[in-house]
């Protein structure tokens, strides 16, 4: 347990004092850093050998349809038998399959081979997720220092989906195309590795009674937590391949990934900051109010686009609306654990994972749509609709969770928060 005196130092000084908390951070982000360099390399490796980027786009998209169905498979077995014996094998297997994709594509094999191989790597497990079940159990009962460590965890996750792409775009540019693949595959097992290799604070195994399990499916108010995810992941998913084509209309579709990259920046700052002032009100305000915020600001680009189109002003809206996401996913979150049965944590937490990459792959489809039947300008009023949704359905969750009944859970929640 953290300390609990001089309050007012930095709150993330106090994280990193507990014993083991240092080396398993660093282990999980070297783990989560090739998340954001594998799908930017397979594209590239993929487009450079075979002069197809449709071909490209449907494997890596066969790839995350995977990821949806796989990995809270993997995530239950996680907290069934413990993250260092499921996490090791399962990261070994979605290693082949990166290596499998590297060579199939390297020596020319057919193409089924390309799907198949990046199905393989459906297996790699949520390290953010874990990471978040590990400070949950090292901080349970302290909601300030929970709150803190959940934003540093999402601001970590936009640093790595930040720095990856960049770094693996770079790397198959600057050495062969294939470099970010190896290298990520490199990184995942080293940060695994050492993750693991932390075992004084993994959770502890929960004895288990299989007749009695509850999923976190069927959680109080977790369903419409589980939407208001697909709708956040949306938002990502359309911005990102509206603000491409935007971009590449103007005539400068190589600033894309810098302009991405303030977005990246700004709801990382957001979050630090978020975790550093404490949370205030209840969850369900929080919730509320962040999903505000973000359907609020979603509509800057939107404005930038329509009435100015600079790029530059352009950048500077999405480095503002970069602000309202990390609040509201470290939000979102933080309500996931709390709904989430007691020894089930990773499902819990890698449901609202695929939710994400579920909405991010519809965001995407959608935003796609609108650029080719309309315009790129027109683009970013999908986000804007998504993020509506995400605040619509977080109202609806809301609204759920306050209803009469199951008193006890709802007053646990509230003074948990």
């Amino acid at each position: 347990m953290p300390p609990a005196e001089h309050p007012r130092r930095i709150p993330y000084a106090r994280l990193f004092r507990i014993p083991g908390a240092v080396a398993f951070t660093v282990g999980n982000l070297i783990a989560r850093l090739p998340m954001g360099m594998f799908s930017v390399s397979a594209v590239i490796m993929i487009a450079g050998a075979r002069g197809s980027y449709a071909l490209a786009g449907a494997v890596t998209a066969t790839g995350l349809a995977a990821t949806a169905v796989v990995a809270p498979w993997t995530a239950r077995l996680v907290d069934r038998h413990g993250q260092a014996r499921i996490a090791v094998p399962a990261t070994a297997i979605a290693a082949l399959g990166s290596l499998s994709l590297l060579l199939c594509v390297r020596y020319g094999a057919p193409d089924w081979t390309l799907f198949a191989s990046y199905m393989a790597t459906a297996t790699t497990p949520n390290t953010g997720g874990m990471s978040r079940a590990r400070w949950a159990h090292l901080l349970k009962g302290d909601a300030r220092a929970l709150h803190t460590a959940n934003s540093f965890e999402q601001a970590a996750d936009e640093l790595c989906f930040m720095l990856g792409p960049v770094l693996a775009a770079f790397l198959c540019g600057a050495f062969f195309p294939e470099a970010g693949t190896l290298v990520g595959v490199v990184l995942l097992l080293t940060g695994v590795l050492l993750f693991a290799a932390q075992r004084t604070t993994e959770p502890p195994l929960q004895e288990r009674d299989s007749t009695k399990e509850k999923s976190p499916l069927h959680a109080r108010g977790m369903p419409p937590l589980l939407a208001a995810f697909l709708a956040t992941g949306a938002v990502f998913g359309s911005m990102e391949v509206v603000t491409i084509a935007y971009a590449d209309a103007q005539g400068h579709k190589s600033a894309a990934g810098a302009i991405l990259a303030l977005q990246a920046a700004g709801s990382c700052a957001a979050g630090l900051l978020y975790g550093a002032v404490g949370p205030r009100g209840s969850l369900r305000r929080r919730q509320i109010l962040c999903a505000t915020a973000m359907a609020l600001l979603m509509t800057l680009p939107l404005l930038a686009a329509t009435l100015t189109g600079s790029l530059f002003v352009l950048a500077g809206a999405l480095l503002i609306a970069g602000m309202a996401t990390a609040p509201t996913m470290v939000t979102g979150m933080t309500i996931v654990q709390q709904l989430t049965p007691e020894g089930r944590l990773n499902e819990g937490m890698t449901l609202a994972v695929t939710g994400l990459l579920g909405g991010i792959a519809c965001g995407a489809a959608g935003g796609g749509w609108v650029v080719e039947h309309l315009s790129a300008t027109t683009g970013y009023a999908v986000p804007v609709t998504a993020a509506c949704c995400a605040l619509l359905l977080s109202s609806v969750r809301a609204s759920a969770t306050s209803t009469p009944g199951r008193r006890s859970a709802r007053q646990h929640a509230s003074h948990a928060a």
